[in-house]
């Protein structure tokens, strides 16, 4: 791999502007929110979490003996980061991106958050038109200097894209590609005279998506029962010329996250229940055939070991064949699992990529920033999360089933950080394959509610609607899974 200088970014685990002023209010509505707003702030000492934090910490690849004892072979590792790229959709900030370059504190003007792919399209070829092609409806592709695919770049090898944040490793980079070429495709696939053509291939791209979000990563990381009791139909009686006949209407019952106006996004999920995905995050990836096997490729690493890093031209000979991270029924290659959801998270994460933001900030290891931040933003704890909920007491999780060293167990035994809670809840009741009571139902309702906030959705504008048969990369019976949205994109 070539050498590179490392460009100083902002990555993934750096929090966004207005997140670190929530109100603990009454207020039903703003860019970020609390869905427990009366359950009181768990502060427990810096110097416990930091303990806690360290217990986290999977040892080194080569010391874990038997690797594959902590994966979870229900979920293929391509949706560690399509969840990634879920996030920067649904938290993108435009004070910080593209559209402007000011920092505003007040909570109760950003836009709301949307499964709208501005991530990709921005503010459409009219505001952000260096995105696209001459024609108004093309993105833009780039090409590395081997002549292969990538992102649209500067000169300076920065991606050209509606959020940064997706190219700080190669595997996100190149889903985003993906959804690139997916547009691009969809536009070539519509006829000419197709009115407002842009815009309606838009439209089928966002739902497709949403479509993918909800009914592939959803129901794989909470499980399809907890959608279908959050997402229903009901029928409902239409006049016609010789009597009745039966429609049906899309009802979403949500029981926690609630608002008056518009959506907001809750801490207890951006800073803990969503961030079960750092812990599906495997140490080593086999991009392709000759990144397989010894050869893998750690997520970071130290300098000046090659690693997945972004914010840069992708390095010749590092595309990814796609089979190795979704299933594709008829590939005979070796699919990657996730990591176990579990309180255990990959070596490579305790190394994350030096950040110049402040010595105060600079911390390494991302459970150690993720529960110092939880602690910041007045997180409740698990437990008493889980009692708001209403969850049985036998399955809310104390004492010696968090499985704590003595010292830890006397400081966290009855209260504990709730993005430990949540994930340790996956590893305890659900073997790590899937979100447990508290997470699973946090995750599901934001995600399904956020859809359903959104008056241009497909769940708002068309509840009924499904991909159709042999369009867009749906199969002949209407199926449409990561890997026919990756075919149709033409990147696998």
């Amino acid at each position: 791999m070539e050498d590179r200088k490392r460009p100083t970014s902002r990555p993934h685990g750096a929090e966004l502007r207005g997140l670190a002023e929530v109100p603990r209010s009454t207020l039903h509505e703003g860019r970020f929110g609390r869905m427990f707003r009366n359950l009181p702030p768990f502060a427990p000492a810096d110097e416990d979490l930091v303990a806690l934090a360290q217990e986290m910490i999977e040892p080194p690849e080569d010391d874990q003996g038997d690797e594959t004892a902590g994966d979870n072979d229900n979920i293929s590792a391509g949706f560690t980061y399509f969840g990634q790229f879920i996030d920067h959709d649904i938290t993108f900030d435009p004070t910080s991106k593209l559209q402007r370059d000011n920092d505003p504190n007040a909570l109760r003007n950003f836009r709301t958050p949307r499964f709208d792919l501005d991530s990709v399209y921005a503010g459409g070829p009219a505001d952000n038109p260096f995105l696209y092609q001459d024609d108004g409806l093309h993105l833009l592709i780039g090409r590395n200097k081997a002549n292969e695919e990538d992102l649209p770049r500067n000169v300076a090898g920065r991606a050209l894209i509606g959020d940064p944040r997706n190219d700080e490793n190669l595997i996100v980079s190149q889903l985003h590609l993906a959804f690139l070429k997916y547009h691009n495709k969809v536009v070539d696939s519509l006829p000419a005279n197709t009115p407002n053509r842009f815009d309606e291939a838009r439209r089928i791209v966002r739902w497709h998506y949403q479509w993918l979000v909800i009914h592939r990563f959803l129901t794989l990381v909470v499980g399809s029962e907890v959608v279908k009791d959050i997402l229903k139909t009901e029928p409902f009686l239409v006049g016609v010329k010789d009597g009745v006949r039966e429609a049906t209407a899309a009802k979403v019952d949500l029981k926690f996250f609630k608002w008056k106006h518009q959506p907001f996004m809750p801490v207890e999920f951006s800073v803990a229940a969503y961030r079960f995905g750092h812990s599906m995050v495997r140490g080593d990836y086999a991009l392709n055939k000759a990144t397989s096997g010894d050869n893998e490729l750690p997520i970071f690493a130290e300098d000046p070991q090659p690693d997945l890093r972004g914010f840069r031209e992708r390095p010749k000979g590092l595309v990814i064949e796609w089979p190795r991270f979704f299933k594709f029924p008829d590939s005979s290659l070796d699919l990657q699992p996730t990591r176990k959801i579990d309180t255990k998270l990959a070596f490579s994460l305790s190394i994350l990529p030096k950040i110049e933001i402040g010595a105060a900030d600079n911390i390494r290891a991302l459970a150690e920033r993720n529960l110092r931040r939880g602690k910041a933003l007045g997180l409740p704890s698990g437990q008493a999360v889980a009692r708001a909920m209403g969850i049985p007491r036998e399955l809310i999780l104390r004492g010696g089933a968090l499985g704590l060293k003595p010292a830890l167990a006397t400081k966290f035994g009855e209260n504990t950080p709730l993005w430990f809670y949540i994930l340790k809840e996956a590893e305890v009741q659900c073997q790590g394959k899937k979100l447990g009571p508290v997470g699973g139902r946090i995750v599901a309702e934001v995600l399904i509610g956020l859809l359903y906030g959104d008056p241009m959705s497909y769940l708002r504008v068309e509840p009924t609607w499904h991909p159709e048969p042999n369009q867009f990369g749906a199969g002949p019976d209407g199926q449409f899974r990561m890997a026919d949205f990756l075919r149709f994109a033409t990147v696998a």
